[in-house]
């Protein structure tokens, strides 16, 4: 699957193709990969030792190196760690911390993967929580500026008095 990097020192954004393994128990980029599109890699403070699927020791060697981006998928962004290793033609495995965050619907069979059952930490329903919200602080403002504008004997025919009603044109009969 596609999905986009976004470098936080410049942000600019990178395509890669990611592979989703539910057994990896992180989120890992290919280090060649990572130097040849120029990320930004930190020097870890202690190595973290990688074994593979099989329990035996990656014979690469230890993870030295991580970054902070922002991943990008359909409309969902998240900021996320991404460590670097040896992945041979991989370029980024997406494991169990992604699919834990994002919990979507995925078909392997087709290869398809369908978020609609984020958690408010995704950004996507972040960003609809905040629509909803200013939406909300909208209407409250709306129905305060009609308390001040109109008598009080009519506010219970308020509804005529809201923008979307006010705003409609009457039809004139010939």
């Amino acid at each position: 699957m596609k999905v986009g990097l976004e470098k936080l020192e410049n942000y600019e954004g990178v395509a890669v193709k990611a592979l989703l393994d539910s057994r990896v128990t992180d989120l890992f980029m290919n280090t060649i990969f990572a130097k040849k599109k120029r990320f930004k890699m930190e020097k870890l403070k202690k190595t973290l030792l990688v074994k593979n699927v099989d329990s035996m020791v990656n014979v690469e060697g230890a993870i030295m190196y991580q970054m902070e981006c922002n991943m990008f998928f359909k409309e969902h962004m998240k900021g996320t760690r991404i460590d670097f290793c040896n992945l041979g033609k991989t370029e980024v495995i997406l494991g169990m911390p992604w699919l834990a965050a994002h919990n979507s619907e995925i078909n392997w069979e087709k290869g398809e993967v369908k978020m609609t059952r984020c958690p408010p930490i995704c950004g996507k329903r972040k960003q609809e929580m905040e629509r909803k919200e200013i939406k909300k602080t909208e209407e409250e403002e709306d129905s305060e500026a009609l308390r001040k504008l109109v008598s009080k004997k009519f506010w219970k025919w308020k509804k005529v008095f809201e923008k979307k009603e006010s705003e409609q044109m009457l039809v004139q009969k010939a």
